[in-house]
């Protein structure tokens, strides 16, 4: 089976990049697969894939900008002739569907939907009807139940087969040789520094947890260009005086990301929907299951999939600082009830494995391809 891809960067810097190198390469590992990639111009490396053919022609995802849609379909005359050949077509990344759909023709048309741009494009004034039109022609691939609800709330009828993501359970449960030491209980938060991620929740909510647990800490380990959320969260910090128990380290190296997990007692990451936004999965919490955390993420996004609530950790509401602080409180005095948590996620992080999801995705060529 010879596959076109539209990739975004193949780097692990960003939650598209991962995606699609642990796909491809699950695919590639499978077997009976050639892939020609068509990826954007912002990744002259081929990531290390085997691949039939390999085209950095598409606009990049990173930074956020403007006019991705329409650049993407300037390329399609190339990704007309880069895909001859190929037996299904998948676009990797939302942004790419429409070029993906005029370049797929009467072929089987697959997208992966990681949580907000989807829906958002299919009612977006301008795109809106072009998206449709390419949504309907495709396998529409969610990453979890609420990003299906999601599109399916924009485009009742879409052909959806939702497959979670996948996780390197076994890179995140080797405990690394050096690892740092806290100054008190530490919960753990992993993710780019903006506000749909919750972090000033957590913040807040540590504030609380500080009049049982005196010495807890917080480390939140991420990206931290947006300036505006960092100064909300200094604010917060200065406002309720924990400017020795919160740790914004900003990104770190993978061998330090790895440590923390190993050093910290509970994750916890209280994402927040946003103007429309939303966390498509967060694949955070399978990871942190792998290191033996408790998680505690929020209802109503793509955590509901990624943590069972009360077995391998907490689904609290959104905005919500006084459940999270007693949560938080209940996994810092009771280490019975966070190793059970961590037992459990460990389990369910090994049980959710890339090869899965590649057998599936394997599975949705398949039976586009009989029609």
């Amino acid at each position: 089976m010879r596959i076109g891809l539209l990739a975004p960067e193949l780097s692990e810097a960003h939650g598209w990049g991962r995606y699609s190198l642990d796909l491809a390469r699950a695919l590639l590992a499978q077997g009976d697969v050639e892939l020609v990639i068509a990826a954007s111009a912002a990744s002259p490396d081929d990531g290390g894939l085997a691949h039939a053919g390999y085209y950095p022609i598409l606009p990049p995802l990173v930074p956020a900008g403007r006019w991705k849609t329409p650049r993407a379909l300037r390329a399609t005359p190339r990704l007309w002739r880069i895909f001859r050949g190929c037996d299904v077509i998948h676009a990797l990344a939302e942004h790419y569907l429409p070029a993906a759909a005029l370049v797929a023709g009467r072929r089987p048309l697959v997208v992966t939907a990681h949580g907000t741009y989807l829906p958002y494009s299919l009612g977006r004034r301008g795109v809106g009807p072009l998206y449709q039109w390419a949504a309907r022609r495709a396998t529409i691939v969610p990453v979890s139940n609420y990003t299906a609800r999601r599109v399916a709330d924009v485009l009742p009828g879409a052909r959806v087969r939702i497959i979670y993501n996948g996780v390197h359970a076994e890179r995140f449960a080797a405990v690394p040789a050096t690892r740092p030491t806290p100054a008190g209980p530490t919960v753990l938060g992993v993710g780019v520094n903006k506000a749909r991620k919750g972090f000033h929740v957590l913040i807040t909510a540590l504030a609380r947890v500080r009049e049982v647990v005196p010495d807890a800490q917080v480390v939140i380990c991420g990206d931290t260009s947006d300036t505006p959320y960092q100064e909300t969260l200094a604010g917060l910090i200065a406002e309720h005086g924990l400017g020795e128990a919160v740790h914004i380290l900003g990104r770190v190296p993978d061998e330090a990301l790895l440590g923390w997990y190993h050093a910290a007692e509970v994750f916890a990451l209280p994402a927040v929907n946003v103007g429309g936004r939303f966390e498509g999965f967060g694949l955070v919490y399978l990871e942190a299951g792998a290191a033996g955390l408790p998680a505690i993420g929020t209802f109503g996004c793509g955590a509901e999939d990624a943590i069972e609530d009360g077995r391998t950790g907490y689904l609290i509401p959104q905005e919500d600082p006084t459940t999270l602080a007693e949560r938080l409180v209940g996994l810092l005095s009771d280490p019975d009830l966070r190793a059970r948590m961590g037992a459990a996620g460990r389990t369910k992080a090994f049980g959710q494995t890339w090869e899965q999801v590649a057998a599936q995705v394997r599975e949705v060529y398949q039976t586009a391809q009989r029609g």
